[in-house]
């Protein structure tokens, strides 16, 4: 067994405190966002860790990208009939988490998944290059397939088939509405002695606002 034990860092860059953070999880999001994005240490922060528990009970995790946030929440987009689709289906209940180390920075946020209205969907799958939009139709997502050359001959006659025409949205994709019930922002310290603000939604929609120990 490799030992480990020896990789540490120190977490000296921020700190997060109750007196400047605003009242909801939202604009504290955007501003740790942007603050992240201005850095410039991290690719692609919109990437991040959504968590299902699955058909068999098991949790599982994989990396997608947010394409959209508001007060209302967080939106990604699959395909239906993938695991994660099947999955959330079942249990709605899952667990999106962003890690931007170059900030020392975590987001976990425990939701409710609800699919998109048709035309959100049919919009973000409009503004995407013809090849995603035909890799979206061409890939049965999670599915076994016989190998690599199988998918690429499927592309090519969908190529071929829809060359100089509108692609249309396939029904069994589009987007997930992820409404925050519960929202943790994580600030690396010093010492392990860690930052962790807890939002939580209350009855009159408000949010209480707790510290946590690290």
């Amino acid at each position: 067994m490799e030992d480990l034990s020896h990789y540490r860092k120190s977490y000296e860059k921020s700190e997060l405190l109750e007196s400047n953070i605003p009242e909801d999880p939202i604009n504290l999001f955007h501003r740790w966002f942007h603050e992240v994005e201005d850095f410039g240490g991290d690719e692609e922060i919109n990437a991040m860790t959504v968590s299902t528990i699955g058909l068999d009970g098991y949790p599982k995790a994989r990396v997608v990208l947010l394409k959209k946030y508001n007060e209302e929440g967080f939106v990604f987009y699959t395909n239906y009939n993938s695991e994660k689709g099947k999955a959330i289906e079942q249990n709605p209940k899952i667990c999106l988490s962003f890690f931007w180390h170059g900030a020392e920075r975590q987001v976990i946020i425990k939701g409710i998944a609800e699919k998109t209205s048709e035309s959100i969907s049919d919009n973000y799958f409009d503004s995407r290059p013809d090849g995603s939009k035909l890799g979206a139709i061409v890939s049965n997502q999670s599915e076994v397939i016989p190998s690599r050359d199988y998918l690429e001959e499927n592309l090519k006659q969908l190529e071929s088939e829809f060359e100089s025409m509108l692609i249309p949205r396939p029904k069994h994709w589009g987007g997930y509405l992820v409404v925050p019930f519960e929202v943790e922002f994580w600030q690396g310290r010093a010492n392990r002695l860690h930052d962790r603000i807890r939002y939580t939604i209350q009855k009159d929609y408000s949010w209480k606002v707790e510290r946590l120990s690290p």
